[in-house]
């Protein structure tokens, strides 16, 4: 096979891979920058609960994936300071997120990193980045699992029109 045999970790990655994986990084570090805001706003339990969740999934992330750009001399994107905590009576009413808000967001956010993942998995040639992006689904789809039953549970889960009533076909 030539220079795509053996170890995938002694492998070039190819644009589409270093684009990828750039890219999660980039995304990671600004969903632990965001998510730590939506704390600051969140008052359900639940919903915290699961963002901290996400930030430390996101920050895993953000870690694996400037490991590998490093261990290929790539230059991985910059960090976001960290957020410090504020109570969310501090904020003002009309600038807070409702907890509803941040649960649509996540949920979004969420399915997004679901197709991401797929796409980088399907384009990878090393199997080292498939398998890297194939971890991170399985952990966003429990994560999604976990969002949506929470959103179904609190009712903040606007459904899109549902089919009540089935038209009755006609014969032609």
């Amino acid at each position: 096979m030539g220079i795509l045999s053996g170890n995938p970790k002694d492998e070039p990655m190819h644009y589409g891979e270093i684009n990828a994986v750039w890219m999660m990084s980039t995304a990671a570090k600004g969903a632990v920058s965001c998510y730590q805001a939506y704390l600051n706003h969140c008052g359900d339990k639940d919903l915290k609960k699961v963002l901290d969740d996400l930030v430390d999934q996101a920050k895993l992330e953000a870690k694996e994936c400037d490991t590998l750009l490093t261990d290929n001399g790539i230059t991985p994107p910059p960090a976001m300071p960290e957020r410090p905590s504020v109570k969310p009576e501090d904020i003002p009413a009309g600038a807070r997120f409702s907890d509803p808000e941040i649960a649509a967001k996540i949920a979004a956010d969420n399915s997004m990193g679901l197709v991401i993942c797929s796409q980088t998995m399907g384009m990878s040639i090393r199997e080292d980045v498939g398998a890297l992006f194939a971890k991170y689904h399985a952990t966003k789809t429990a994560l999604g699992l976990k969002i949506l039953r929470m959103n179904k549970e609190k009712g903040w889960l606007i459904p899109p029109p549902l089919q009540v009533k089935r038209p009755e076909l006609a014969e032609v």
